[in-house]
This record gives structure tokens, sequence and C-alpha cells, in this order.
């Protein structure tokens, strides 16, 4: 088919020329034939090829579009639990708000509770402190009362003490209850063991009379003149006392202890030991307190020390 044009041309050049001969015609014709059958040959060639083409192409676009069908089933089978999924999953976010709301009423709740809870707990510690302070007042007022309740036992033991004087003795005398000195009717007196017991008298009015300072310095006096009279035991256990309700604990301690070393049988030694315990006891030293409390239950039991003692090792913690 290529050369068709150029036959078509050397035939119109021929015949227009008049020089073409019958034989060059029959060529010339022979060669379109053949040329116009192979154009049919190659046209019924194309036409199978593209028949061809088109049954294939028929049937890839026939598996092609079953392909897509069967996926597009797949992708539904697929979906469909995906879906359902998606339907818990929404009914499931519903369920964990209503959840939520649920808890933030619980927690709003707590939190009105913890509130009053804080103010019940302000409430308690406000009266914790008022009893605290009221205990710490009744502690208080409890150590002065037994600080009194000492100080008339002591009293009361000095005076059972004190008028033994009147007893018959070398040197005795008589006491009046009002605590002055009166004659011995039985003996007469010299001015020496007069002027000692008006001396010892008015020494120990003074400590009645809570002058203290006073009361210690006469008791000293009437040591120096007397170391060893039959008061001399009392004067000097009355000046522990003058400096142990003077609250000066440690020169106390002290002439407690010239108390129980210089007049070993002196009737002052157990409350000696005794103002000695609670001299530590008033210094805060507990230890000391204790053990002396212990001797005075241990060495003198069943009188007034020892339940004096055995009171204030209840108060030791």
């Amino acid at each position: 088919m290529k050369n068709a044009p150029l036959l078509f041309c050397l035939l119109s050049i021929t015949i227009l020329s008049g020089c073409a001969t019958s034989g060059d015609l029959r060529r010339v014709r022979g060669e379109m034939d053949y040329q116009i059958r192979q154009a049919n040959e190659r046209i019924t060639g194309l036409e199978a090829e593209s028949a061809g083409l088109k049954v294939g192409l028929k049937d890839e676009i026939e598996k092609t579009g079953q392909a897509m069908q069967a996926m597009g089933q797949a992708m539904g089978q697929a979906l469909a639990p995906l879906r359902g999924s998606q339907a818990e999953g929404r009914a499931e976010l519903t369920e964990i708000r209503k959840q939520i709301q649920q808890l933030q009423g619980g927690l709003d709740t707590l939190k009105r509770d913890l509130a009053n809870t804080n103010t019940l707990a302000t409430t308690l510690a406000t009266t914790l402190t008022t009893t605290s302070n009221r205990a710490a007042r009744l502690e208080e007022e409890n150590k002065i009362l037994r600080e009194k309740i000492d100080n008339l036992t002591f009293r009361v033991t000095f005076l059972e003490n004190f008028f033994e004087i009147g007893k018959q003795g070398a040197g005795g005398a008589a006491v009046a209850k009002s605590g002055t000195a009166v004659p011995n009717s039985s003996a007469a007196k010299t001015k020496t063991e007069t002027d000692k017991e008006s001396l010892y008298v008015a020494a120990y009015e003074l400590f009645k009379d809570g002058k203290y300072t006073r009361s210690r310095e006469a008791f000293e006096v009437f040591l120096k003149q007397y170391p060893s009279s039959e008061f001399s035991d009392n004067a000097q256990f009355w000046i522990a006392e003058c400096y142990y309700f003077d609250k000066q604990y440690e020169k106390a301690i002290i002439e407690y202890d010239k108390t129980i070393k210089n007049f070993p049988e002196g009737n002052r030694v157990p409350n000696a030991v005794l103002k000695q315990g609670l001299s530590f006891l008033a210094l805060g030293d507990k230890t000391s307190a204790r053990l002396l409390l212990q001797q005075v239950i241990q060495d003198y039991p069943n009188t007034s020390q020892a339940r004096i003692a055995n009171q204030n090792l209840l108060q030791i913690k």
C-alpha cells in the first residue's frame, strides 16, 4: 500500500506521456492488484487482531468487574463487623460518659464530705487544744495543791515533833500550843536554855509567816550557837525547807543532805529524803526523783512520808 501512490503516479505519467505500452499497463496493474491484496490481507489481519483485542479487552473488563464486585462484597463483609463495632463503640462511649458523670457527682460529694471533715477536724483540734490547756491548768493546780498538802503534812509532823519538847528530860522544856516556850513546872530552866528555845521558836514563827529568808538566817544563827542541841536537826531541816519554799531547789537538796548526814538518828531523815526527791522532781530530774521516792517507800513503809512518795511516783511518767 505504501507503493500505491507511486504506481498511480507512474501510470498517470505513462498515459499522459503516451509512451506506455500494453505490457507496461499490465505490469503496473498486476503490481497494483498485488499491493491491493496485501493491503486487504493486512486489513483482514488487523480486523482479526482488533476483534481478538476486543474479545480480550471485554474479558479483561468482565474479569475486572467481577474482581471489583468481589472486592466490594468483601469490603462490605469486612465493614459489617466494623459498623457493628462502631455502633457498640458509640454505645460504650455513651455508657462511659454516663459513668464519668456519676463519678463527677461522687467526686463532688466527696469534696463536700472532705470540707465537712476538715471543719470537724478543726473543731476537734480546737476542742483538743482547749482540753489540753484545761488539763495543763488542772495539772498546775494539782501540783500547787500537792505542795500545799505536803506543806501541811510537814507542818503537822513538825508540830507533833515540836510538842515532844514538853517531855521530861535533861534540860527539857514545855511548849504551849501557841508555839511559845513556857516554864517547865517540874524543873527550873537556866537562862541559856530559855534563850535557846526562844531563838528556835522565833525562827519558826518567821517560817510560818512565809518569811523564808529571815527564817533561814535565824535558823542558821541558831545552829552556830547550838550545833548539837535537841533542836539542831529540826533547825537544819527548816533551813532546807526555807530554800525549798523559795523554789531554790538546788540549795534545798544540799541542806536536806546535811540533815541526813549530820543527824542520821534524828526524826527528820525520812522527811529530808522525801523532800530531796520532790526537789529533784521540781528540777525535772525524774530519774533521781524516782530513786529517792522509792527509797522512802522502801526504808520507811507505812508512814505518811511513804504515802506522799507513792502519790508522787504515780505522777512520774
